[in-house]
């Protein structure tokens, strides 16, 4: 049995932007993802992944054609406190749509707007 997550996109209208706000929100470093169509338009940036560790990744698409926000899919990055990454995305330029909430005995989550109008959450045990 797998986990049911195994991928996610992210559709961005500014690479440049959403690359930064991500890069500074999870103080990660997002790399370069070589299309397969050598003339395609498509630019892509994957999120850091340890094939061994629990969880799945994902990147940031910019497409033509293909807007971004105002969509249905919610992404849970896994943060030691999300309270942290929650405080970093309002310096990075996104918005605070619900901070710190208890779920209980299932950690804490806050809500975000990237700077694409995405919607994400952070997730966090403490």
């Amino acid at each position: 049995m797998s986990n049911p997550i195994g991928w996610f996109e992210i559709y961005v209208n500014d690479m440049q932007r959403a690359k930064a706000f991500y890069e500074g929100v999870l103080g990660v470093v997002l790399t370069r993802l070589e299309s397969p169509d050598s003339g395609s338009p498509i630019e892509m940036w994957s999120f850091p992944m340890d094939a061994s560790a629990y969880g799945a990744s994902g990147m940031l698409a910019k497409v033509p054609g293909l807007a971004a926000g105002n969509n249905s899919t919610l992404v849970y990055f896994s943060c030691t406190d999300c309270a942290v990454q929650a405080a970093r995305a309002v310096k990075c330029g996104g918005q605070l749509q619900q901070g710190k909430t208890s779920l209980g005995p299932h950690g804490h989550m806050a809500l975000l707007i990237d700077t694409e109008g995405n919607r994400i959450g952070l997730h966090s045990m403490q």
